[in-house]
């Protein structure tokens, strides 16, 4: 069973697709959030949830206070699980699932967000299968994206290598709960789009 740990939905249930997802655990996002809300993070941010799966980290995102939640997740399955959590917490009006692949998301909006402005928080899980390149070029594709106080968290397991950081990422920080290995990041002074 998956729930949203707290905020303003705590405790609701959310449905997991039946394969091919891995959510992050309630031990996991509970110190993850706990981290990010004591960084001032979570509230008011525009969230991009790459690699939704169950969209739990958008959604506690937007129990937490964030503005808005853009999930990309190319399964249709899970992006329908995506879709059925958004109307069970109640995020309609905050929160869109894209059902496409991360790179074509990125690529295909050359900028521009659904939300409207600039992404404050990136949350992404990436499936184990995913490689170390194909990561590497998402985090560069990033750059047209975050805004200049944007952070971005990846999420692999502990026995993956720490993601190849474009230029315009720094990495500020490494946790690990467990098997779940968390790098956060913010953009380099002076970084943005080419």
């Amino acid at each position: 069973m998956t729930r949203i740990v707290a905020g303003e939905v705590g405790g609701r249930t959310l449905k997991v697709p039946p394969r091919g997802t891995r959510p992050t655990s309630e031990r996991v996002r509970e110190a993850l959030f706990s981290r990010l809300e004591h960084q001032g993070a979570v509230d008011g941010a525009r969230v991009l949830d790459l690699y939704a799966g169950s969209g739990a980290l958008g959604l506690e995102a937007l129990s937490r206070g964030a503005e808005r939640a853009d999930l990309v997740e190319r399964s249709r399955a899970a992006a329908q699980v995506v879709a059925a959590n958004i109307r069970t917490t109640g995020f309609g009006d905050r929160a869109r699932v894209h059902t496409t692949d991360v790179r074509t998301y990125l690529l295909s909006r050359s900028g521009e967000t659904m939300l409207g402005g600039d992404v404050d928080l990136v949350l992404a899980d990436p499936p184990y299968d995913i490689g170390d390149q194909e990561l590497a070029e998402v985090l560069d594709l990033l750059a047209a994206w975050i805004g200049p106080e944007a952070l971005v968290v990846v999420e692999r397991s502990t026995r993956s290598p720490e993601p190849q950081w474009p230029g315009h990422l720094v990495l500020e920080d490494r946790r690990t709960w467990g098997e779940t290995a968390v790098w956060s990041a913010s953009p380099a002074p002076g970084a943005g789009p080419a």
